[in-house]
């Protein structure tokens, strides 16, 4: 019988001798799961005899690394509860998560001291002091109470501070067995992982990956060469990733020198709006691979949605019917099939930490919700138009940002565009594009705006357009909409 704590959720029958971690370094180094194991257990008896106890709160601001995950692991095997959080964030902003997590301890890494506010202790992950708090040795693990939260995650923090998402074990592995079940067996596949551990959608991959006795290669963090050279290097089958990190990939193009990434076998993106566009890209450059649109949010869990329950193809865009044991209603909009989506499962948050207040306003009987609009097709597969707080009005008329976006990455010449509002004269707002242009392609900003004029309403098409090498991203790897929000707004007010 599998632990139900998620720092145990590893494979039990995964042999111990078998590679569970790679980190492409240089140099190479290659983990065991008995190796991996032992170092969480370490790290649990030493955070007991450090005087912590079951329900303390421990954060870890740093770098994904195997001392990341000994630490992550070890955390929740000794009952205590694991904060992961971004290392890019203000001072202010990580006191802030400091002080509302109650951190009893916290993890860095090398160049976070400045960072890390003088009232809580520190441990660096890759000096002594590390090595110096394990306590070799067995550990039981202690199972939780039902309901018990395991992790804490903190929200963007895209309307004012973050909040922090209470997680039980529950949750969490009912997510596992689900996803488990739907895949079938990946003992034999090799992940690769270089989103933020404090994000969700690297938490749960990693997670899962033990949890079925697979392989994780992981990256520190994201860079497009990077990541595709480890691909060919260490044979790796399933990606899971944020749009915007393939989107990067598929952008090296030529630089990319011909790699031989015909190991991979799956693709899943999520966590953000996905083009048709993308796929395309991404299928050209994984010819034999499945790609997979994904759909979560912290809060209600990482992947609502699956196969259709009658074998129905899944269209590409979809995000998926809804799993067993999910409820999901479109509501607050003009008819059953378009509006706001409401969940209803048990992968849901406990609530927000410290914010009795703001949990009441998203969830109510039961029923989360998301603040994502959403549509749902003749067969009840789920598509997703926006962000119910990313719309904005243009004369009366409203824009979803991603339906804009999805358009512009079908004309020649354009990879990657995102858009935002930006004041306008007599509309109010109107849609500003910054896009990221096709290698060698020659585009202008009235090209791009009659090909949206030609393609759309009136009211949706970018009043402005600028061009970018890259578009900026916030430390989730998403596109970084609050900066470029605030960049539009400022080229329009210098053009007035």
């Amino acid at each position: 019988m599998r632990s139900r704590n998620l720092g145990a959720c590893f494979c039990r029958e995964t042999a111990g001798e078998k590679i569970a971690l790679i980190e492409p370094g240089p140099p190479v180094r290659q983990t065991t799961y008995a190796e991996l194991q032992t170092e969480a257990d370490a790290v649990a008896r030493g955070l007991v005899a450090h005087g912590l106890t079951r329900g303390d709160r421990v954060g870890l601001m740093a770098m994904n690394s195997r001392e990341y995950l000994a630490a992550y692991f070890g955390v929740m095997r000794a009952g205590m509860v694991a904060v992961p959080f971004s290392y890019k964030l203000a001072p202010p902003v990580i006191e802030h998560i400091c002080r509302d997590a109650e951190l009893k301890l916290l993890f860095i890494d090398e160049g976070q001291e400045p960072k890390a506010p003088g009232f809580v202790e520190t441990i660096r992950l890759d000096a002594p002091a590390f090595e110096d708090l394990k306590d070799p040795g067995p550990f039981a693990v202690v199972e939780p109470d039902p309901g018990e939260v395991g992790m804490i995650l903190y929200t963007s923090g895209s309307t004012g501070v973050p909040k922090g998402v209470l997680l039980s074990h529950d949750s969490q592995r009912w997510s596992l067995e689900r996803g488990s079940k739907a895949a079938g067996d990946r003992c034999d596949a090799i992940y690769i992982v270089a989103a933020p551990m404090f994000h969700m959608n690297a938490t749960i991959s990693t997670k899962g990956a033990f949890w079925n006795g697979a392989t994780v290669v992981m990256l520190p963090a994201f860079d497009a060469r990077a990541y595709a050279a480890a691909i060919p290097q260490f044979g790796v089958t399933t990606l899971t990733s944020v749009p915007t990190m393939l989107a990067l990939v598929a952008r090296e193009g030529d630089a990319l020198g011909g790699l031989d990434f015909s190991s991979v076998r799956d693709v899943t993106m999520g966590s953000a709006p996905l083009t048709q566009a993308l796929i395309d890209k991404v299928q050209a450059l994984f010819p034999g691979a499945k790609i997979s649109n994904s759909y979560g949010t912290t809060e209600g869990g990482p992947s609502p949605f699956g196969p259709h329950p009658d074998g129905v193809p899944r269209p590409a865009l979809s995000l998926g019917y809804p799993h067993p044991g999910t409820g999901a209603e479109l509501l607050e909009g003009s008819g059953p099939d378009e509006g706001v989506l409401y969940l209803k499962n048990p992968m849901q948050m406990n609530g927000y930490n410290n914010l009795p207040e703001k949990t009441v306003e998203v969830v109510r009987d039961g029923w989360y919700r998301t603040g994502d609009i959403m549509r749902r097709d003749e067969n009840g597969f789920f598509y997703f138009i926006g962000r119910a707080d990313d719309m904005f009005n243009v004369g009366g008329e409203n824009v979803w940002p991603g339906e804009v976006e999805k358009l512009l990455e079908t004309m020649p010449g354009v990879h990657q565009a995102c858009v935002v509002p930006a004041p306008h004269e007599t509309k109010g707002m109107a849609p500003f594009a910054f896009v990221v242009p096709s290698p060698r392609a020659e585009l202008t900003e009235d090209a791009v705006k009659q090909f949206a004029l030609s393609n759309a309403p009136a009211h949706a098409h970018p009043r402005h357009v600028e061009f970018l090498d890259a578009i900026p991203l916030a430390g989730t790897n998403k596109p970084d909409r609050n900066a470029l929000t605030a960049r539009a707004a400022e080229l329009v007010r210098g053009a007035m």
